[in-house]
């Protein structure tokens, strides 16, 4: 079999900054859509092959975090079947001033170089959020989505205001000039070098993570106490919260996890107006560091998770690539401290 650019890619991006688990992992247990696994020239790769290579990036470091997620992949693969991305989620914080972009603004300027453009925004009342969807235009139901939310701290407290602002005010920015430079090139050519592409995607790649210092345990639990999204930020930053695996036949599929005791959600998640289920598992427990008047401690919060979805036929034969607030709501408590039936 021909190497092709996925393939190509990947093994330089190892030597580049070292892959886990590595290329032979991730080029057998994701499907690669046939429009990116081409030949291209090395100096025209098209920004189609760096949104599903960054995405396929993000989701290696999703499922290190995520232990039963890569459990599942491989579970998955020993079946003969694989991982079809179909979006990805993080969490972002409308406040000024902060050293990043505001909100959604910090990642839109990532996503339309690589060929995303806004399709459509959920509001999430009950969280005082919202939810960007970004969808490729080259590759719309073939290239992995990105749920980008955004949350209001002006709808909570003065004292939730305050302790956001001491997290986040402590962040930098990772978007290097040079790597603005070369988004700016995308964004006009919609092609980068091969170069360019190793020098590019370790640095967005860096993007999706927490940029701020490790919280104050007393802003963490002030965060807590009003906000279980904030605090999930306070710990993960711009971190994926959740990978997103497309299936069919969710019914069964959460039947069969439930006999085998896993963790996860209750109840299925069914769109209002859109062809649509959703479950998931619960977060992964994890040590995160906090700064205390007695120095740093680590104490047990909920980290990312994994997805499910199946998504039905619109009237015109196209797959149907929207969400529901709803369903976006129930999801994200996955990631609260204690188990909740969100049906």
């Amino acid at each position: 079999m021909a190497t092709t650019n996925v393939e190509r890619l990947l093994t330089k991006l190892d030597g580049v900054c070292g892959l886990t688990p590595g290329k032979t992992w991730l080029l057998e247990n994701i499907q690669h859509p046939p429009e990116v696994s081409g030949e291209y020239s090395v100096d025209e790769l098209p920004r189609v092959l760096l949104a599903h290579l960054l995405n396929i990036l993000l989701f290696s470091d999703l499922i290190n975090r995520v232990p039963l997620g890569r459990q599942y992949a491989e579970e998955k693969a020993a079946n003969g079947k694989k991982i079809l991305l179909d979006h990805g989620a993080l969490r972002t914080v409308r406040w000024q001033p902060q050293p990043l972009p505001s909100g959604v603004n910090a990642f839109s300027r990532i996503l339309e170089p690589l060929g995303y453009e806004l399709a459509a925004e959920y509001p999430l009342e009950k969280l005082s959020m919202c939810g960007f969807v970004f969808t490729h235009k080259d590759l719309p139901e073939t290239i992995s989505q990105f749920f980008v939310s955004e949350l209001y701290p002006e709808r909570f407290s003065e004292v939730f205001q305050q302790a956001v602002g001491r997290v986040i005010n402590t962040a930098t920015d990772p978007l290097t000039p040079a790597s603005g430079a070369l988004l700016e090139k995308l964004a006009k050519t919609g092609c980068l070098n091969m170069d360019e592409t190793l020098l590019l995607i370790p640095n967005l790649l860096a993007c999706f993570d927490r940029q701020h210092l490790a919280p104050r345990l007393e802003d963490y639990r002030i965060l807590l106490d009003e906000s279980a999204e904030m605090a999930w930020i306070a710990t993960e930053g711009n971190a994926f919260n959740h990978a997103t695996d497309r299936i069919t036949d969710i019914d069964g599929f959460a039947a069969r996890q439930h006999a085998l005791g896993r963790p996860l959600k209750p109840a299925i998640e069914v769109a209002h107006n859109a062809q649509v289920k959703q479950t998931a598992y619960r977060a992964a427990q994890i040590q995160r560091p906090f700064t205390t008047p007695n120095g740093e401690i680590e104490q047990t919060v909920p980290g990312s998770f994994f997805e499910f979805i199946e998504r039905g036929r619109q009237p015109d034969g196209s797959l149907d690539l929207r969400f529901d607030s709803r369903n976006a709501q129930g999801i994200f408590k996955m990631t609260n401290r204690e188990p909740q039936n969100t049906a």
